[in-house]
């Protein structure tokens, strides 16, 4: 999405669509020696990203490099199928085949002319649809570097809202495409993330251990980027990781002097009204002269950012070059007329990053939050649409488990008694949900509901391909049943059935016990484990009081093998008495009395008077800290005296400093069993809270349900649930960067540019993927979400995460439309977990915790009647993948069959450095892959990049390396991750 034009940044008006350049700009630093990796050059021609296939620099001339590209959204305001077959131009003109078409029609037409492309998503569909000469023909010229790949992902990923494992596979599915179709020659060497609203140091990280030489950034804080101009720092070496040793994680970044659009005056695209090169003297249009001054005027004012002889100007914009021709004719013209007419040092082709050892700045941190105007924080995307985020992370999640049984049960999980099994849907459609405007919640309604429809339809083929695989390994065909409404206590199987079985998967490389928890009918259950001994359970009524029918769950607890699964048995005995097993359990409270549930780990009690949380105790470390928690809501800005911006999809701006509570006291209702004791807090007709704690379990567990938001007062609401505490943090406050690596906040402050700070409570929200936690040094209080949310403390002591929003206004960034998400994404169910202990141990704590909750087990039900797969089999009712735990600091973050008798095994140490040193989870550990799987042996090994698009050894010899202002000289490359 571009934009230029203040009245509707995102979808900019054709006429007024790009403003012109600063017209003050300081002086530049000579560089004598100008060897660095940058784009450009004004030895006027067109070039791609990579140097092999570009005209040669010259030294001592200003070389200006055009970058002819088009940015082509994976959904936005129009679906995916219509962006590419042009459907709706009503809406946005926009027709990816087209583009795709009219530009390898141009480049055929001049051996000079070069184009970059990025969305693997659109090129694999235009590429399948193609005629064997025409591929051909496309495969030259990728190979001479005229037709050039940036990126490669299936998308251009968010890197806010987005997982770092869901990034690492959207971006293997992109560039394998490119490797199986084009080899070496369509291997990225530069990433390209242009329009992404803020960017994270994990992204910089995974593209660094992928071996990308470069990243080239669009949007970043506009108080930052003058910052940058002034100080010359428009490029830098990004330090991505504090554990990686350097340079692993280094990557040169550089910013783009123009987001991503072509400069004022100098579009010629079907989509834009700029007047077209005229030579012709005689005619009188004629504007040669004039445009050339014009350009030279541009290039030298724009070089003056940067510090050295290379500029680069974006030839592109959104879905431009449908007619490519426009913009070549012109660009030719243009070089040609500036490379002969002037006498000043100055040469123009088309881009090129030219790689040379020099002197570069280091950063250290990330690019949150991104604003780009006073008042203007783009920090709402962070929580947007939670029912989408909520969904695209349990198809992570599914999307693990389908990947390690295909892996684990062979050709026998994709045909077997169950049909087709293919996770190859549910991998595209994930890939699409991590574009810049899926996962955001950024889309119209519209195209927001079918990012779920395909992730809906990715799911049916996976399905197929666990019962296949399932069965495969249990030798036991059974009558599986996927529940996918549980989270709303809906599943007709254990809501019907007399006797079934339920299957547990768990996609962790360690053993895990996992408390079920599955809706029933009235009744009284007996449950038997894998060896068939009975399992203690519970049926727990669900209060009515909650706007529901009286609904009960049975709860048991599941021991599942790493890498495996556990068979358990369920048989509805009798629904004689089962309100008296039940209900004397579940009680409204006594005001007068003491409200606390608690384990052998937790305590947490409730203020008697107003049911709200009070305090938490951690027994087991003998720590005790006051946490009142509740739920309040910022009414949304629709513009004021300081600015016209409102609240929106992307933008957060609230009219109040101060957030309403929902209420001051909650309704509640208590249940004790021996598996699990809750406080069940009704805050209002439409917000909802479980406090819960299990046996065993050494964090407190909320699950909240938040919506329909009213909105009868014409008011927009974000609602948030917030934290406060006594703890003394400095203003101090610590997020997740994509559910990897911690990052320090501070209020109102940034790390290395001084903030005038116009928006208190917006300008200090940050993503939060996974975790978020304040500490006093001494005692740590972090909670872990299950979707990406956005998260701050704007006071001491305080923590609090948006979990919903309706909005009234659009925030006019181009989607056009209010965010007011009406049926199945109004009401929200989540859930946070909430660790209190000391800091020694804390990341033990939450990264462990983190990890089970992505990688949660999967429950697959079955109806009696299970039949053997073989005769010849022995049933299992237990199995592991596994001849033996990984050690905890280990995670498996992919095993997935990538051939005929090829894995692909990324195993990583899921422990920053120095973060653990009382358990010793910080350490390095090595681990012997050999007899590591029961079902196959490891006969040959090849260590690759993360993307495993080439061989490891290969990229530490052929990555660029730096020479950074902290002195460290460049060494090889040594990954985190493994592939």
């Amino acid at each position: 999405m571009s934009t230029n034009n203040m009245s509707d940044p995102r979808r900019p008006n054709k006429v007024l669509r790009y403003k012109p350049p600063p017209s003050e700009c300081n002086p530049a630093l000579d560089d004598p020696t100008p060897d660095y990796m940058n784009l450009l050059g004004m030895i006027f021609s067109m070039c791609g990203l990579m140097l092999k296939t570009c005209p040669p620099v010259k030294p001592g001339m200003l070389n200006v490099h055009l970058l002819p590209h088009t940015h082509d959204d994976v959904g936005w305001l129009k679906t995916v199928d219509q962006y590419y077959y042009g459907i709706l131009n009503d809406i946005q003109h926009a027709s990816v085949q087209y583009i795709l078409d009219s530009v390898i029609s141009s480049l055929l037409e001049d051996p000079t002319r070069r184009f970059i492309y990025v969305e693997m998503a659109f090129f694999s569909r235009w590429w399948k649809e193609q005629t064997n000469e025409t591929k051909d023909t496309v495969r030259e010229l990728v190979h001479q570097g005229r037709l050039e790949f940036v990126n490669g992902g299936w998308v251009m990923n968010d890197e806010a809202a987005t997982h770092y494992g869901a990034i690492v596979d959207q971006m293997t599915l992109g560039l394998r495409f490119l490797q199986d179709t084009f080899g070496g020659s369509g291997r990225p060497r530069v990433a390209w993330h242009i329009d992404p609203f803020g960017h994270s140091r994990e992204q910089a990280s995974l593209f660094a251990q992928m071996g990308f030489d470069g990243f080239f950034l669009g949007r970043i804080d506009y108080q930052d980027k003058i910052v940058r101009q002034k100080k010359l720092k428009m490029e830098e070496v990004w330090r991505a990781s504090a554990s990686l040793k350097p340079p692993a994680a280094d990557l040169f970044t550089g910013v783009l002097p123009n987001n991503y659009n072509p400069p004022k005056n100098l579009c010629w695209d079907v989509l834009c009204a700029d007047k077209p090169m005229v030579e012709d003297p005689k005619s009188p249009e004629f504007n040669a002269v004039t445009m050339v001054n014009y350009f030279l005027e541009l290039a030298y004012s724009q070089q003056k950012y940067y510090r050295t002889n290379h500029t680069v100007m974006t030839m592109g914009s959104d879905f431009q070059y449908e007619n490519a021709n426009m913009w070549f004719k012109n660009m030719d013209k243009l070089i040609r007329l500036v490379n002969q007419q002037v006498s000043v040092p100055l040469c123009v082709n088309h881009l090129s990053i030219t790689a040379v050892k020099s002197l570069r700045s280091v950063k250290e941190d990330d690019f949150f939050p991104y604003a780009d105007g006073p008042h203007m924080f783009w920090t709402g995307y962070f929580s947007s649409r939670p029912a989408l985020k909520r969904y695209e992370r349990l198809s992570y999640n599914f999307l693990q488990v389908c990947n390690q049984l295909e892996a684990l049960a062979g050709v026998a999980a994709n045909l077997g008694s169950y049909g087709t099994g293919d996770s190859g849907p549910l991998n595209e459609a994930m890939a699409v949900l991590q574009h810049h405007d899926a996962v955001t919640g950024t889309a119209r309604q519209n195209v927001a509901d079918d990012y779920a429809r395909q992730l809906a339809a990715g799911w049916g083929p996976c399905e197929v391909l666990v019962s296949n695989a399932l069965s495969q390994l249990s030798y036991y065909k059974q009558n599986f049943s996927f529940c996918r409404e549980l989270n709303i206590s809906v599943c007709p199987v254990s809501q019907n059935s007399e006797h079934f079985q339920v299957t547990i998967y768990n996609p962790l490389g360690r053993k895990v016990d996992h408390m079920v928890r599955l809706p029933v009918g009235k009744g009284i259950f007996f449950v038997k484990d894998p060896d068939g001994k009975t399992v203690r359970n519970n049926v727990v009524m669900l209060p009515s009081s909650f706007g529901m029918k009286d609904q009960w769950e049975l709860l048991f607890s599941a021991s599942v093998p790493a890498l495996g699964f556990s068979i358990y048995t369920v048989d509805k005995v009798s629904v004689q008495n089962s309100l008296q097993a039940t209900s004397r359990k579940h009680r409204s409270h006594d005001r007068s009395q003491v409200l606390a549930i608690e384990n052998e780990y937790i305590r947490a009690t409730f203020d008697s008077s107003t049911g709200l949380l009070m305090k938490i105790e951690n027994m087991e470390q003998k720590l005790s800290l006051p946490v009142s928690q509740g739920f309040f809501w910022y009414k949304a800005s629709t513009g004021d005296e300081k600015s016209t911006q409102a609240s929106g999809a992307y933008i957060f701006r609230p009219s109040h400093l101060k957030p309403f509570p929902v209420s001051r006291w909650a309704k509640v209702h208590m249940v004790k069993t021996a598996l699990v004791q809750e406080v069940h807090q009704n805050f209002s007709a439409w917000c909802s809270q479980v406090v819960r704690l299990y046996p065993g379990q050494r964090h407190l567990e909320l699950e909240w349900t938040v919506g329909p938001i009213p909105v009868e007062e014409h008011w927009g609401k974000e609602i948030i649930s917030r934290f406060d505490t006594p703890m003394r943090t400095n203003g101090e406050f610590y997020t997740d960067s994509n559910g990897r690596e911690i990052l320090k906040r501070r209020r109102d402050r940034r790390p290395t540019w001084r903030l005038s700070q116009t928006e208190p409570v917006a300008g200090n929200y940050y993503p939060v993927s996974t975790r978020i936690y304040i500490t006093d040094g001494h005692i740590q209080l972090a909670v872990v979400t299950d979707r990406s949310q956005g998260g701050s403390s704007l006071r001491d002591g305080s923590l609090e995460l948006m979990v919903h929003r309706r909005l009234l206004e659009d925030d006019a960034r181009g989607v056009g439309e209010p965010l007011t998400e009406s049926g199945a994404g109004s009401t929200v169910r989540g859930r946070h977990f909430v660790l209190l202990s000391s800091v020694s141990d804390a990341a033990a704590r939450h990264r462990l915790l983190a990890e089970e909750v992505v990688l949660a087990p999967q429950v697959v039900l079955a109806q009696a009647g299970s039949s053997l797969y073989s005769s010849r089999a022995v049933p299992r009712t237990q199995f592991s993948g596994l001849l033996r735990d990984l050690p905890p600091q280990v995670h498996l973050l992919t095993l997935a069959r990538w051939g005929p008798k090829t894995l692909l095994l990324r195993l990583e140490h899921q422990f920053a450095a120095t973060e653990d040193s009382g358990r010793n989870m910080s350490s390095p550990v090595t681990l012997n892959l050999q007899n590591l799987f029961r079902v196959f042996t490891i006969t040959h090994l090849q260590e690759t990049t993360l993307a495993a698009n080439q061989p490891l050894t290969k990229s530490k010899a052929s990555r660029l390396k730096w020479i950074t202002n902290t002195g460290e000289d460049p060494a090889g490359i040594l990954p985190v991750t493994g592939s």
